[in-house]
């Protein structure tokens, strides 16, 4: 469900994919914390909503960024892992957060979020 593109942009298209608002706090959350569940991601600060939550999980899943298992017998429950193209993601969110902490005041890593190499 690649959405179509505005300009050659590598730059807008990547926008395209994780560009929007949650997407890359919930591979943030799988990166950096280790969430895995859908409780786990609702339970972070910015307060996703649950609808909003399932279409970015399924959207991931269907650009290859995210894969699913399930982890008990019941079919609904899944856990969430970045694929590699997912973990790919690690210098972006990086330096993204280096360059809030450099210019946004008021800005800080909390302890379950730091940046690991």
């Amino acid at each position: 469900m690649t959405p179509p593109r505005r300009s050659p942009c590598p730059i807008s298209c990547t926008l395209d994919l994780i560009g929007d608002r949650w997407t890359l706090l919930i591979i943030r959350d799988m990166m950096f914390s280790d969430k895995q569940r859908f409780e786990e991601f609702l339970e972070s600060p910015e307060g996703i909503s649950t609808n909003i939550l399932a279409n970015r999980l399924k959207l991931l899943e269907e650009l290859g960024l995210v894969e699913k298992q399930p982890y008990s017998n019941h079919s609904r429950r899944m856990n969430y892992q970045l694929t590699a193209e997912g973990k790919s993601l690690r210098p972006v969110l990086k330096v993204m957060a280096a360059w809030g902490l450099k210019h946004l005041d008021g800005t800080s890593l909390p302890p379950s979020n730091q940046i690991k190499e």
